[in-house]
């Protein structure tokens, strides 16, 4: 099942979102926090105790040439489409943080 994507460029909004999330019953291990800085992702994950797909704590044994592949392979693994993995990685690129959220009670309230 696909998970539920909202971009954000402000941290305060994600974290308020993120809050909401935990208020409304949502694990913290369906929600998920990913962007090419690792120091904003973690700040985030701190401020808000979610589990964070960090990129440079990498899951897998795999290693990666380039940080994009990375992103977009940890993507793909929350069964986000690789075409919209390669998207979400370039906007990751320009700035952006991505709420990853996988579960199905979530759909569409973001």
């Amino acid at each position: 099942m696909k998970p539920t994507v909202k971009k954000y460029e402000n941290d305060k909004e994600l974290e308020t979102d993120i809050n909401a999330l935990k208020e409304h019953g949502i694990g913290i291990k369906d929600i998920y926090v990913l962007s090419h800085d690792p120091d904003r992702t973690s700040r985030i994950v701190k401020n808000t105790e979610v589990i964070g797909v960090d990129y440079n704590q990498s899951e897998t044994k795999q290693s990666y040439d380039k940080q994009g592949d990375e992103l977009r392979a940890k993507l793909k693994s929350l069964n986000i489409p690789e075409n919209e993995a390669s998207d979400y990685e370039e906007e990751m690129n320009e700035g952006k943080i991505f709420l990853i959220v996988t579960d199905e009670r979530v759909k569409g309230e973001l």
